[in-house]
């Protein structure tokens, strides 16, 4: 492993929604001269220059989903059915970000069929032996991925502010090794993601049961250890479970390349300010200045 190197992974949707709703929920979509809302893709660059500070990276790649349909659609198709489409004054800066994340010399990744945390847990896997790996996201579904050479920061209210998730604490808050959350999704379902798991089997049982037998597996081994109404649950939704538990494990074998030299964080300035400009993305002109002076500081 070069302990000199760090790849910063981006959640790049989760980033953009969560900039999105900090201000819409108050009118401010601030719409540039050419009547294109900007606050997401604002709040974006907010949150990832706040987070290059944080964890100052050597490589960066940002993740995307494309689309709404992936391959979970086809094993269950009320898979994020709940979810609402996206606000119009969202849905032109979605192409947007990933052009302004492209002026930052900063690589895009998405795949059709497959989300956003599909590429985040394949690029860690590719390259989580190479060397240090950070993960921003809003998604607790990215906590199944911390090892002892993968932090997970989850965006918390404000720019900047992160819980900061290694394996220790992951396991030290919930008494399981991070893989194990898959099986406790499993049991559990996601209301977000809109996948029951067993009915009748919350969170807090769920945690206690993986806990104690470590998978989905073992726990189905000893059915006749839970109390009737545990045992009946679980036998009434087997199927489920199985599925929920497919729902719920991010694929780490998505279909993409991934050159790791491509990733080095190497920020143009005078590219980087012509985009700001061109798309008068406001407040960002300061931040970047910081930026280049850290990126300078480091070579």
């Amino acid at each position: 492993m070069k302990k000199d190197q760090h790849l910063l992974i981006v959640d790049g949707m989760a980033l953009l929604f969560r900039s999105f709703f900090s201000t819409s929920v108050y009118g401010q979509f601030m719409i540039n001269s050419k009547g294109i809302p900007t606050n997401a893709v604002t709040g974006l660059l907010k949150h990832l220059f706040a987070v290059i500070e944080y964890t100052k990276p050597t490589h960066i790649i940002c993740c995307w989903d494309m689309g709404s349909k992936t391959y979970r659609n086809d094993l269950f198709t009320d898979y994020k059915a709940n979810r609402p489409e996206a606000p119009i004054e969202l849905q032109p800066q979605f192409n947007l970000a990933k052009e302004v994340v492209e002026a930052l010399n900063i690589t895009n990744i998405g795949i059709e069929g497959f989300e956003a945390d599909d590429c985040i847990g394949t690029l860690t896997k590719k390259f989580e032996t190479e060397m240090k790996i950070s993960i921003v996201t809003g998604d607790k579904d990215i906590l199944q991925l911390l090892n002892d050479q993968v932090d997970v920061l989850i965006l918390q209210k404000g720019i900047g502010n992160y819980k900061h998730y290694t394996r220790d604490i992951y396991v030290e808050e919930f008494a399981i090794e991070p893989r194990m959350l898959i099986d406790v999704k499993a049991l559990m379902g996601d209301s977000s993601d809109n996948y029951p798991g067993v009915k009748g089997i919350g969170e807090k049982t769920a945690f206690k049961l993986i806990s104690q037998y470590k998978s989905i597996d073992e726990l189905l081994l000893c059915l006749s250890e839970l109390t009737k109404s545990q045992k009946m649950k679980i036998e009434n939704d087997l199927e489920m479970l199985h599925l929920s538990r497919k729902l719920a494990e991010i694929n780490c074998t998505a279909p993409l390349e991934c050159i790791l030299d491509d990733s080095l964080l190497l920020i143009d300035e005078e590219k980087a300010l012509s985009i700001i400009k061109e798309h008068e993305l406001r407040g960002i002109q300061s931040i970047l200045k910081n930026i280049m002076f850290s990126q300078e500081e480091a070579i």
